[in-house]
């Protein structure tokens, strides 16, 4: 449990009391789309926000899912019930960016209200992706992630293979698979959560080609899509391949449902999952882990490039009061503050989003005393993003990465080739932008 979670199960009466004198407060609302353990630490690191001074009140409120937050949202905003803070994850970017009237971009927000906010205190590829043309900040970074390796190093031992060595290229994942199930260490070499965000968008990113034209949707509207190429082709087929030879399991599609359970039950021996997805790991897994960086195809002039993040940042909503609005640039203050924003990263697993955090983790000796906790930092940061890794800003694309998903399922049941369901991917999700292009002109 989390500094936060004690601190807030600490205050028990202290906040109740607190309450009664509170009244005088000014409230907020904050809808987000942390459950279990993640909601746990959430609220607890609210609570210390709001023992530390008199003046504001957030108010957390678990909304579901990402999506089902968005979607209830967008419905409140129609009714005049917005919340004033809002989570949404990456991929809801482009769509918050064009919802004309309904946001109250960051960088204005904590400026009207002389509050501390320097863009230039967040790590680059945090920044990049949630920024406009003009280099300005739209959102708060919140909670970043990027997708990394998992690997049950008993296995690998059983295996015969080095538990300090993870394979570093998708040549050497398909080898330590077959030698895996080969040896009878495990059923099934490696397994995937979010295939379109692990095994299209970041494996893109990863070998510098493009997912879209116009800067990955970052350059315009009139973006479209051209990741059907023959690397991603190549990929699909390879792990259609790998899954017959018993290498490969399919998890699933959308988040990959059955993937980190097929791990956590040692059916899989690798895993490939949101760096976020450390602290669940270490509370489910009956064995001892080990941490690698996605891998890539050595055939490919400039790999490994970077990976991109995933995550969400915080959106403050239009339709309230000034005094109201200072207490939500109070709050963003707090949660930039390096000892918040390291506890943050030390619970969950998600980046430390600034500079100072990154640091004083270090100072802590955090990554020594845990072995692999750096490896997101590594993979984000391996070289200076490119127009091809720095993330990406399409419109619909909620809708467009569940096409992605059903098209890799295709593949997997033999029903098409690789270079078939990216073809109809990104055709599926062409139309999808050009309805978003036609609503937002």
């Amino acid at each position: 449990m989390s500094r936060f979670t004690l601190h807030a199960l600490a205050l028990g009466v202290a906040t109740a009391t607190f309450s009664v004198s509170a009244n005088a407060a000014t409230e907020v609302t904050w809808w987000h789309a942390m459950g279990g353990q993640l909601g746990e630490i959430l609220e607890g690191m609210t609570e210390e926000f709001n023992a530390s001074q008199d003046e504001y009140r957030v108010t957390p409120s678990y909304r579901g899912n990402y999506t089902e937050t968005m979607t209830g949202a967008i419905a409140a905003f129609r009714a005049g019930e917005q919340p004033h803070i809002l989570q949404v994850f990456e991929v809801g970017t482009g769509t918050m960016m064009n919802a004309d009237g309904a946001i109250y971009p960051v960088f204005e927000l904590m400026e009207d209200h002389g509050r501390a906010f320097d863009r230039e205190a967040f790590l680059p590829a945090v920044v990049g992706y949630y920024t406009d043309t003009n280099g300005n900040m739209l959102s708060f970074p919140f909670n970043s992630s990027t997708p990394i390796m998992y690997y049950n190093r008993d296995v690998f031992e059983e295996a015969g293979l080095d538990p300090e060595q993870p394979p570093q290229t998708w040549e050497e994942v398909a080898e330590y698979a077959t030698q895996i199930t080969e040896s009878g260490a495990a059923n099934c070499g490696f397994t995937t959560s979010w295939p379109s965000w692990v095994m299209l968008e970041n494996f893109s990113a990863m070998h510098n080609s493009p997912l879209g034209t116009l800067e990955n949707g970052f350059g315009g509207l009139d973006t479209e899509l051209n990741f059907n190429n023959e690397l991603v082709a190549r990929h699909w087929d390879n792990l259609k391949t790998w899954q017959d030879a018993g290498a490969f399991k399919w998890g699933g599609p959308g988040s990959g449902p059955d993937a980190e359970p097929l791990f956590y039950s040692q059916e899989c021996a690798i895993f490939f999952g949101s760096s976020a997805s450390r602290a669940d790991v270490a509370a489910n897994a009956d064995f001892e882990v080990g941490f690698g960086m996605q891998p890539y195809y050595d055939d490919v002039e400039g790999a490994p490039q970077n990976s991109i993040i995933g995550g969400a940042t915080l959106w403050a909503l239009q339709g309230h009061t000034d005094e109201e609005y200072a207490a939500v640039a109070a709050f963003f203050e707090y949660l930039s503050q390096p000892e918040v924003q390291a506890e943050w990263h030390q619970q969950t697993g998600y980046l430390p989003i600034t500079q100072a955090a990154w640091d004083l983790s270090q100072e802590q000796g955090y990554y020594d005393e845990n072995p692999g906790a750096d490896i997101s930092l590594k993979q984000m940061t391996l070289n200076e993003p490119t127009e091809n890794s720095k993330g990406l800003r399409f419109g619909n694309f909620v809708q467009i990465r569940d096409i992605i998903s059903e098209e890799m399922e295709a593949v997997m049941t033999g029903n098409k080739s690789g270079q078939e369901a990216a073809d109809a991917a990104v055709e599926r999700g062409n139309q999808l932008l050009r309805d978003f292009e036609s609503a937002n002109q």
